[in-house]
């Protein structure tokens, strides 16, 4: 049989994969950023905070991997200039990914 501990990790890198494709849609983007939708629109607007991806016609989500990004910033106690930069990057490594 297959060590727990490897079980664990193969897991691990799976969800981590998943995570990392996952797409919010604005209440639940809002909810991991632990802020309120209008307050998303407004740090969109002040460069604190992704832009959307469009994913059909009438439809925008976030990449759930760029809202954990930004939490982690805000966590490790980053400034709001240094969150800018963060963002420009993020936003860039989309159109890098594509």
């Amino acid at each position: 049989p297959m060590p727990l501990f490897i079980k664990f990790v193969r897991r691990l890198r799976t969800s981590t994969e998943n995570f990392m494709n996952t797409l919010l849609r604005l209440p639940a983007a809002a909810s991991a950023a632990g802020m309120g939708q209008s307050t998303v629109w407004l740090r969109i607007k002040n460069g604190l905070f992704p832009r959307a991806v469009k994913i059909s016609a009438r439809a925008v989500a976030w990449p759930a991997d760029e809202i954990a990004a930004i939490n982690a910033a805000r966590i490790a106690g980053k400034t709001d200039a240094e969150i800018r930069e963060l963002v420009a990057t993020l936003e860039q490594q989309r159109t890098a990914k594509a």
